[in-house]
């Protein structure tokens, strides 16, 4: 890179998007993501046992619970 300031909208010369590619890595509204997480022992036990009761995996009824969270913060704002 240069040691030349640069005008407020200008892009350096030396970075290229030519080969860019748009939406690489947008993750679509649908995706399922991998995001670990760290809980304490005594809520992954209680979480791990209901979905084991409704024969789901943990994720999906931890999906569940936070989506039903989500809701009821949304309808108390």
């Amino acid at each position: 890179m240069s040691d030349q300031p640069m005008e407020n909208s200008d892009m350096p010369p030396e970075i290229d998007f030519t080969q860019g590619v748009r939406g690489l890595h947008h993750i679509p509204s649908d995706a399922r993501v991998f995001m670990p997480a760290s809980i304490e022992k005594s809520v992954w036990t209680y979480f791990s046992s209901k979905a084991e009761e409704r024969g789901i995996q943990l994720s999906d009824l931890l999906t569940e619970v936070l989506k039903r969270d989500i809701e009821i913060n949304e309808a108390l704002k």
